[in-house]
């Protein structure tokens, strides 16, 4: 979400599952065997609100698997701007709360079950006012009220309503039938932003906050999920930014943690990856023996048993995909993922743990400009190469799980988080649209005459036409010369890979254009972008 790239704002104290053509690194990358797929996660909150059915239509037609929604707890709760909890309030019962607020995730959920599509339910900030701790600092801003230190039992309370309400077995009164089971969960967003959980740190930052108040909230979702027979879903924990605060007495309150130090507070270990003992420890609500450090994973049991650990490796505008910003080693840009995945195989092996979590992108876009005039911000030309190129280093890493989208549609203006595949107006965000639907990437894309190059490449939405057909789709490689003439077919590619994605080895006849064709049944012929190819 916007809030996890307003880095600069979080600095003054305010306080939100490729790759281009040609270009990239010198030599081809080195290929680990993908244990997972890459499943893709998509983002369209207020499209999906406005109207689910269509939004749904156009985004399984883009090759979606799962759509993200966010419902922040303070927009259900009863009383929400109160700092009286309602008397007589059941909050683990959905009844209690009211069923017009229900109504949109109801009309996602049932939708997207009717489409073939998951729905990723992120239980997110702000806190309703009756379960926010005491202390909040005089004059704090509305908007960041709900993130001082929220109940964890309250959250759990909650948290057990939304399950019960989509365990697949729950009829809502006047309904005829129950609602599709939700089976995909992301506790809480961004918590290493005080926009989202606050206070980060305390005694000039340098005691993390935040990390015990997530392993606190994430603990009570656990058993909220486990209770309500989502035992066995897909729980995603962590949902970090990936950047902060790392000068001066950052991220305090309000600002932004770096995320390797928040999983490490998270998980009660120093820079060295072993068990915090001590004043250390104890500061920081951790287990302070080592005989005390034995049973933090069964106290914890989301910390170690999550289905994966999500992240929002959102990228750094002007700078290409495979760039990691300098001198800050504890980011998790797209770039630092491996060490990320080093962190937290550490972190869990301190305590005798052998944990190799997957990483789920949750969020990712690049900001355009078009409409956005700053300096981070894009032509959606370059974007659709970066977003690209970003997928494949994606799917190189066989640790992540998930490719995500964040947005659909740009707000409406004035709006500062222009990420979308469309316009504010619909119109859709040349090549940045077809880039996503049909992803198209050489590592090397240029050659000797009758070298091979490798194209990388997928067909999103060609899953769900296999599933339909019970048969394998084909992608057509085609090639245009740069002394003139048509794109023609040189190549085809049966897809035999459940998300779409395909490796082709390519001879060029000449320098020119290349580009991916597939035609859906009964829907007419797509294309990938253009992406230059130079042989000498």
């Amino acid at each position: 979400m916007p809030l996890g790239l307003v880095v600069a704002g979080l600095a003054s104290g305010v306080a939100l599952a490729v790759a281009g053509c040609g270009g990239g690194s010198s030599q081809p990358p080195a290929h680990a065997s993908r244990t997972q797929p890459l499943e893709t996660i998509f983002e369209a909150q207020s499209e999906l609100f406005a109207s689910p059915g269509p939004t749904l239509d156009e985004l399984k037609r883009l090759g979606v698997d799962d759509v993200k929604v966010f419902m922040p707890w303070g927009s259900l709760a009863p009383s929400a701007l109160s700092h009286t909890r309602p008397a007589g309030f059941d909050a683990s019962d959905p009844a209690m709360y009211q069923a017009a607020l229900w109504a949109p995730y109801d009309a996602i959920v049932r939708a997207a079950a009717a489409r073939g599509i998951g729905v990723d339910l992120a239980l997110e900030a702000p806190a309703p006012l009756w379960a926010i701790g005491p202390g909040l600092p005089p004059g704090t801003a509305a908007g960041f009220a709900g993130s001082w230190e929220p109940s964890a039992k309250e959250y759990g309370l909650f948290v057990r309503a939304v399950g019960t309400r989509y365990d697949g077995r729950y009829t809502p009164a006047g309904a005829s039938a129950p609602l599709p089971a939700v089976h995909l969960w992301s506790i809480w967003n961004e918590p290493n932003y005080g926009a989202q959980l606050a206070p980060q740190a305390v005694d000039s930052s340098t005691v993390e906050v935040s990390p015990l108040l997530y392993r606190e909230l994430l603990d009570a979702a656990w058993t909220g999920l486990g209770q309500t027979g989502h035992g066995g879903d897909k729980i995603l924990m962590g949902e970090v930014a990936p950047r902060g605060q790392t000068t001066g007495d950052q991220p305090g309150n309000f600002s932004g943690m770096v995320p390797l130090r928040f999983i490490r507070a998270l998980y009660c270990v120093d820079s060295s990856l072993h068990p915090l003992q001590g004043t250390a420890a104890t500061l920081r609500g951790c287990p302070a023996t080592a005989t005390a450090s034995k049973a933090f994973p069964s106290q914890h049991p989301g910390l170690f048993q999550a289905s994966g650990f999500a992240v929002h490796p959102y990228p750094q505008g002007q700078v290409t995909p495979n760039v990691a910003t300098k001198n800050e080693p504890d980011y998790a840009d797209l770039p630092k993922l491996p060490d990320l995945e080093a962190t937290l195989d550490g972190a869990v092996a301190a305590y005798g743990r052998s944990i190799r979590f997957p990483i789920y992108d949750t969020e990712f876009g690049y900001q355009t400009n078009p409409p956005e005039k700053i300096a981070r911000a894009i032509n959606p030309t370059l974007a659709a190469y970066y977003l690209n190129w970003a997928e494949y280093i994606s799917w190189s890493d066989p640790r992540v799980a998930s490719w995500d989208q964040y947005l659909l549609t740009d707000p409406p203006p004035p709006s500062n988080f222009d990420t979308g595949l469309k316009f504010a107006n619909g119109t859709p965000k040349d090549p940045m649209y077809d880039a996503f639907r049909i992803p198209l990437y050489l590592p090397i894309a240029a050659g000797k005459q009758g070298q091979a190059l490798e194209v990388w490449g997928c067909v999103r939405p060609a899953h769900f036409a296999m599933a339909a057909s019970k048969a394998p789709e084909i992608a057509s490689i085609q090639f245009k010369p740069s002394s003139g003439g048509a794109f023609k077919t040189i190549q085809r590619v049966t897809i035999t890979d459940g998300y779409g994605y395909f490796t082709a080895s390519v001879k060029f006849p000449s320098s020119g254009s290349v580009r991916i064709a597939w035609s859906e049944p009964g829907n007419g012929q797509f294309h990938s972008r253009t992406a230059p190819v130079t042989i000498s």
